[in-house]
């Protein structure tokens, strides 16, 4: 889907070409059990739940500003199999169903309580996570090690889109995301 389908403001999305990665690193089925922790705007919510639409989205948000937009682009997409989770993970995640899979687009700091409690609900549990801050490589790298986690895969991913300028056409880089899969033993 196009960014500019989502309601948004300066709340973080992740963006088209990297939310298209980063879903297909999932491995989402029809019927998946998925969190989406640090939700954002809901863009990756809003996919994965029209990808397993016999499943069910848990978009888990800490911030007021972003849970509006969730609340928003769920009503503009029609998709009621996303619930939305106001709270900070881990803890927001306590009463939820066993997922199936796991997105981590923010954790504030918490991945390893993050990644502990996803193993304890689901020890074959499917993460992905993406990681733009050099500090938040290093630290799952070293998380990855602790859980020894199995079918590793990082992605670093360079986007350019083109912005016109006149009568030419600049290339604009985003930021560098590093897409990290890896799945439970």
């Amino acid at each position: 889907m196009e960014d500019e389908a989502f309601a948004r403001s300066e709340v973080p999305m992740t963006k088209e070409e990297v939310r298209s990665i980063t879903i297909s690193k999932l491995h989402l089925r029809r019927d998946s059990v998925i969190y989406d922790i640090g939700a954002g705007t809901g863009s990756v919510s809003v996919e994965m739940a029209r990808q397993s639409f016999r499943g069910k989205v848990y978009a888990i948000e800490k911030k007021p500003e972003a849970v509006d937009l969730l609340r928003q682009n769920k009503i503009a997409f029609a998709v009621d199999n996303m619930e939305i989770v106001e709270g900070l993970a881990p803890e927001a995640m306590d009463r939820l169903n066993a997922p199936t899979h796991a997105f981590i687009g923010g954790s504030s700091g918490n991945l390893q309580a993050i990644i502990a409690l996803l193993l304890e609900k689901n020890p074959k549990v499917r993460i992905v996570l993406n990681a733009i801050a050099l500090e938040t490589l290093v630290e799952s790298m070293e998380v990855l090690k602790k859980f020894k986690l199995t079918d590793v895969d990082i992605a670093c991913v360079n986007v350019s889109k083109a912005k016109k300028l006149g009568s030419y056409n600049l290339m604009m880089g985003q930021n560098p995301v590093y897409v990290i899969s890896c799945q439970g033993e």
